[in-house]
């Protein structure tokens, strides 16, 4: 006669069989989620591409999916009232930004930014990058193409670091062609994420690590940090330097430059050593809770996306709150307006205390410069000096950073609280030394009611300088589209 099994035995193998089904079950999904992706990067190739291919159209044959929706980088049809992707003017929003960068190309022109695809023509058009006429023209150095183009890796691996870099910006116009694409942060024979910009690679160097045992998670923000980060240019070739030596903090990338005593520019009026931020976002993004979760910048800007069973990432590189049911909502239980509702929320409170910061900075520029014209001494200002450059440094930090209120708010404000507080410093030490030489009454301050009056107080010719770009890109531009054609530089 068979012995009957004890009801807990029973009962243990039903969940032992439980535990099988569901091991298999996510098995067999995660194998189904990443056998297209197998499928289309190794048996489907149409096009073999190898080297640094700067054209990204050629990789379309292979990967349609992702190219037509890098292509969706051109759209301009998300705006509101953080401005959105689309080319805003910011110093019409903000006049007093045009007498904080006094005596640096940014009091010219600065505008929102678009998507990647606008990366070359958007530096070509700007007042910043001048209106070179010769190769040898120009205001800007050749570092400046850095992030802007795959062109760019592919310069450097033909003639050299040295070479490309100890330059100046127009002398490679008929090279640097293709907007931001496929080989910025994959290799084309396995499309597999990688680092294209060594000054990355150098910088976690000197920080005692490998970039090369990052995780797959990890190199989904790095490929966005090699750009979106803050650096600047080092020694007479220029070359892109990222600080972080000794950290991330605003703090530590001040006490970087500090020690090196770099400084971007001297500010025209105040006389103050200016740091100018590029736009620290992997580092700010590095402080909020995303960040230390270890959601990656793709996660939430390039999120998975499905088609007939496909999973591939979306490249349009767009605002989260765009396509919420695929990054917030994944995570997130709450309904699209509320999620919305929260990040505009933490952005205009950030806002409020840059626009605070930006009026008394401006101040305190104003009032130096009139400290000086009343017969302040180097030993008197210098105090007032160090003051203006770590509120400006501040401002600039937590004002450059695409989505800083957001990927980090706390620390954005605390950055900000911190500029205001040494703003007002600056200005009382100021009216200290006004009334050392007998000045007691308030500083006369200009009209700064717009951009316009803005820059003329500042002594900038604007008409002149708009006028000198327009014949740039009338008579110089199509030279280097017609030259890069004839090359082959630029796809049919």
């Amino acid at each position: 006669m068979k012995e009957i099994l004890k009801p807990w035995q029973g009962w243990l193998l039903f969940g032992l069989a439980m535990v099988i089904v569901f091991t298999l079950g996510v098995v067999i999904s995660f194998l189904m989620e990443h056998r297209t992706e197998v499928v289309d990067v190794v048996y489907n190739k149409k096009t073999e591409i190898t080297g640094i291919e700067a054209r990204s159209s050629l990789f379309s044959d292979n990967y349609l999916r992702e190219y037509k929706t890098w292509v969706d980088t051109t759209s301009n049809d998300l705006r509101n009232d953080m401005n959105g992707r689309i080319s805003i003017d910011v110093l019409a929003q903000h006049p007093e930004m045009v007498v904080l960068w006094a005596g640096y190309a940014f009091s010219k022109d600065y505008t929102s930014p678009r998507g990647h695809m606008y990366a070359v023509d958007d530096l070509r058009h700007s007042l910043r990058t001048g209106a070179p006429m010769h190769a040898d023209d120009g205001p800007q150095p050749a570092s400046c193409w850095m992030c802007k183009s795959p062109d760019v890796p592919r310069m450097v691996a033909v003639i050299g670091v040295d070479s490309f870099y100890n330059n100046k910006w127009a002398t490679w116009g008929a090279e640097i062609v293709n907007p931001i694409g496929c080989v910025d942060c994959h290799e084309p024979k396995n499309m597999k994420l990688h680092i294209s910009r060594p000054s990355l690679v150098e910088a976690f160097q000197r920080q005692g690590r490998d970039i090369a045992k990052a995780t797959p998670q990890e190199m989904r923000s790095l490929v966005c940090a090699q750009c979106h980060s803050e650096y600047y240019f080092k020694g007479d070739i220029k070359y892109p330097t990222y600080p972080w030596d000794k950290g991330f903090t605003v703090e530590d990338l001040e006490k970087y430059y500090d020690e090196i005593g770099f400084t971007d520019y001297i500010h025209k009026l105040s006389r103050a050593p200016i740091l100018k931020a590029q736009h620290p976002d992997y580092e700010i993004y590095q402080m909020g809770i995303h960040g230390q979760r270890g959601v990656s910048c793709a996660d939430c800007h390039m999120p998975y996306n499905d088609e007939g069973g496909i999973k591939y990432s979306d490249h349009h590189i767009q605002n989260p709150l765009a396509v919420t049911e695929r990054t917030c909502q994944t995570c997130h239980r709450d309904n699209k307006e509320t999620l919305c509702k929260n990040v505009y929320e933490r952005q205009r409170k950030a806002n409020e205390l840059r626009a605070l910061l930006e009026i008394e900075l401006t101040r305190a520029h104003i009032e130096a410069k009139f400290a000086w014209d009343k017969g302040a001494t180097e030993n008197e200002m210098k105090n007032v000096l160090q003051l203006i450059r770590q509120a400006q440094w501040r401002w600039d930090f937590g004002v450059s950073s695409h989505g800083g209120s957001f990927h980090a708010p706390q620390e954005t404000m605390r950055i900000l609280g911190h500029g205001l507080n040494k703003a007002f410093q600056a200005r009382m030490a100021i009216s200290k030394t006004l009334v050392s030489h007998g000045y007691t009454d308030d500083v006369p301050l200009p009209d700064l009611s717009t951009k316009e009056k803005a820059q003329q107080y500042i002594g900038l010719d604007i008409p002149a300088e708009r006028a000198a770009k327009e014949k740039f890109l009338k008579e110089v531009v199509p030279e280097w589209l017609q030259k890069a054609k004839a090359n082959g530089r630029i796809a049919n």
